[in-house]
């Protein structure tokens, strides 16, 4: 079969989508770049919101349009949460995600498929970061969240099948690796592991130029997490979903933490890690949120200087405990907070970008955007552009950063 892949949402779902493309590669299919070439097409959907659900319905509608003869297939979460309701051929729950292929195959006969040798350039991968899945599900239970719900409970993958993973990758030529999951903090709990643990193995045993974590929840962060960081390798970047700044709110969504508990590891965080970037997510509008509540989140936000916040409105989903709950949020009012709160953070994106302008620091280049103009990232997350007419792809160059450039900085090759 001739197969394209997407994703929507969040890097665990990036992270699945490379690892089916090698499941269909490694099973003898083609993966290829455009839907129009295929005989399936498969995403992996996304319903951590309302927007994100809309996304992967008309998504369907897309592909349909641009290929008609295309068998379509959705898994991932929506595709659990609602499969029904997707103008699909056949919807994969995420309990069944690793037998995706095989399912697929399965029907080859009953959709008429027939083997094609057509020339299509195989696509695997678009990524200079590739990421590793190291768990998945989630054991919390944060009153806006259905993704606990749709993942199941948390599950980790052995720490030997990880460092296989890892070493094959830098062995292919791979700078940066990215650790990812449902709930990376809770790594190893279910195996008598950790994230710590499993940090220090791959650093020792299977090391790859950069090694990068993905979104930790701050209540993960052990005593010796940070002592991690002496090793040069580990990127200097945390991100750390915060969601709100109000500890009432904060107690209604079931976050077990408060601002001064999050301010103090913010606090041990910079202490510990030299030029640190620190990321997070934030909520707008949550049932409940008072004018006094989202004035205490703005001010919180402003006081922590992110280098970067993705704002998010507050989004009722079906079978969790905030939609049930009183003094739900007018939408223009969350959508006006969260404005609000975008503001903010591109403020203290772009403070946090100027600390840097005149630094000579290494990039690890990822696309080439437009007439030579290249586009990688440092260490700790700052979006880089310069113009070359080399492939830079793949590759870890020096550049000196001279000015702020949209949502990153200008830079020049050494």
């Amino acid at each position: 079969m001739k197969v394209y892949l997407e994703s929507l949402g969040c890097k665990l779902n990036q992270c699945e989508r490379e690892t089916l493309a090698k499941g269909f590669d490694n099973a003898g299919h083609t993966v290829v770049g455009t839907p129009q070439e295929a005989d399936v097409c498969v995403v992996n959907t996304c319903a951590v919101t309302q927007t994100a659900a809309g996304k992967s319905r008309r998504r369907f509608h897309h592909l349909r349009r641009a290929n008609p003869a295309a068998r379509l297939v959705a898994t991932g979460c929506y595709a659990t949460l609602d499969g029904e309701d997707l103008d699909v051929d056949l919807a994969v729950i995420n309990d069944l995600k690793e037998d995706l292929i095989a399912l697929v195959e399965a029907r080859v006969e009953e959709w008429g498929i027939l083997p094609s040798s057509s020339g299509c350039q195989p696509i695997l991968t678009s990524r200079t970061r590739p990421m590793v899945k190291i768990q998945d599900g989630c054991d919390n239970a944060c009153a806006y969240c259905i993704v606990h719900i749709l993942r199941g409970k948390q599950r980790s993958r052995p720490r030997e099948a990880i460092l296989q993973e890892v070493s094959n990758l830098v062995q292919q030529g791979y700078h940066e690796v990215v650790l990812t999951g449902v709930h990376v903090g809770a790594y190893g709990r279910d195996l008598d592991d950790s994230l710590v643990g499993l940090v220090r193995a791959i650093l020792d045993h299977a090391p790859p130029e950069r090694l990068r974590l993905s979104s930790i929840e701050p209540w993960d962060l052990t005593p010796g997490f940070f002592a991690l960081w002496q090793d040069p390798r580990l990127c200097k970047h945390l991100h750390l979903p915060l969601q709100s700044g109000c500890d009432d709110t904060l107690a209604r969504m079931n976050r077990r933490y408060t601002t001064d508990q999050y301010a103090e590891l913010v606090a041990r965080a910079r202490a510990a890690i030299p030029d640190l970037a620190l990321t997070t997510d934030v909520i707008a509008g949550f049932p409940g949120e008072s004018e006094q509540a989202f004035a205490e989140t703005a001010a919180f936000v402003e006081r922590m200087a992110f280098a970067r916040a993705h704002v998010f409105c507050y989004s009722a989903r079906p079978g969790t405990l905030a939609a049930e709950m009183p003094e739900q949020v007018p939408l223009d009012v969350r959508r006006q907070r969260a404005r609000a709160l975008r503001e903010i953070a591109q403020r203290s994106a772009e403070a946090f970008r100027q600390c840097f302008l005149g630094r000579t620091m290494p990039v690890l280049w990822e696309v080439q955007q437009r007439n030579g103009l290249w586009s990688g990232l440092t260490d700790n997350y700052v979006r880089v552009y310069a113009d070359s007419d080399q492939d830079l792809s793949n590759m870890v160059q020096d550049v000196v950063l001279e000015r702020l450039d949209a949502d990153g900085v200008r830079g020049r090759l050494v």
